[in-house]
């Protein structure tokens, strides 16, 4: 796949350079304060979460185990690129070594592929709990949920491990990424020619997990809705369809810059590269600090237990 000539070059370069936000370097240093704030909520915010479902074992079920599981997902996600991107854009420390740079470029897309699975596991328990509520804690018993989560997180390291194993293997050219962080297409573009199997397995890849997941909460949800449709009070749909709503709109503050961004460095061409590389950044960036909020504060239980240890009166 490799032109002869190219084995001149080192096999990889000791460091990478991490240029930021380009045509926008003049502005990237104010840029930086709403992520840092986005990113401070989606830290408070998440780890709040996982304080009060550890600490009230009335919330030990499982929604919000899953709700735990997306919490550290989403901590996981947004602290493997937030940092060395505001280092970036403040102190101007560009520079990551190589390997480094392969260690975060496995963290996002590993967790945003468990994400993504927890996503459709937490979609298939809404959907059992007003289906089937009787079965419910049968149907997804404590152990269940360890083992679903379990392969979940099994399923993002082996199906992203190969990016890294490809890409530390390819002959590289070039050490400059037109990037805020390590993402794997970004990596691949730096070395010498086109590196077709990371290419293809990077587009199957992407392809397969979110045609899969989007099916499996596409169907989950339209049986929701189905059910909701059919209660006889009002007020119970009414409710029922602000949580449903409430709960799609933060898997699409997910998927749609997901898709956005995969499908524009492939095919986007036209679009401005410092659109790209925002709604990059956003997608590691908004979900963590929207899931908080849609998830736990719309649930009462939480919400009552944050306002107790907060000390808030209603």
């Amino acid at each position: 796949f490799m032109s002869p000539l190219n084995a001149s070059f080192p096999s990889h370069p000791d460091t990478i350079l991490l240029l930021g936000i380009p045509g926008l370097e003049e502005v990237q240093f104010w840029i930086a304060f709403p992520f840092c704030i986005l990113y401070v909520i989606a830290v408070l915010g998440n780890t709040t979460v996982l304080f009060v479902i550890k600490t009230e074992p009335s919330l030990h079920q499982p929604m919000y185990l899953f709700l735990a599981m997306l919490a550290v997902t989403d901590l996981v996600l947004s602290t493997s690129t937030l940092p060395k991107m505001l280092g970036i854009f403040w102190l101007s420390f560009k520079t990551i070594d190589f390997h480094a740079c392969l260690t975060q470029m496995f963290f996002i897309h590993a967790f945003s592929s468990v994400e993504s699975g927890v996503l459709m596991a937490m979609a298939l328990d809404r959907y059992v709990a007003i289906c089937y509520p009787l079965q419910h804690s049968t149907i997804l018993s404590v152990p269940v949920i360890v083992k679903l989560g379990s392969l979940i997180l099994l399923r993002g390291v082996l199906l992203i491990s190969p990016f890294s194993f490809l890409a530390s293997r390819l002959p590289f050219c070039h050490h400059i990424i037109t990037h805020a962080y390590c993402e794997h297409m970004a990596v691949v573009k730096l070395a010498c020619g086109i590196a077709k199997v990371n290419v293809i397995y990077g587009l199957l890849l992407a392809f397969l997990l979110a045609a899969f997941d989007l099916f499996i909460i596409s169907v989950s949800y339209a049986m929701i809705l189905r059910a909701v449709l059919r209660l006889p009070s009002g007020e119970a749909r009414h409710k029922a369809f602000g949580t449903c709503a409430a709960h799609i709109c933060a898997i699409l503050s997910f998927y749609v810059p997901a898709l956005f961004t995969f499908l524009t460095h492939r095919f986007g061409h036209s679009v401005p590269h410092h659109v790209h590389i925002m709604v990059a950044i956003l997608y590691l960036l908004v979900p963590p600090t929207l899931n908080p909020i849609v998830y736990a504060v719309k649930t009462k239980q939480i919400r009552v237990r944050v306002i107790r240890m907060f000390h808030i009166s209603k």
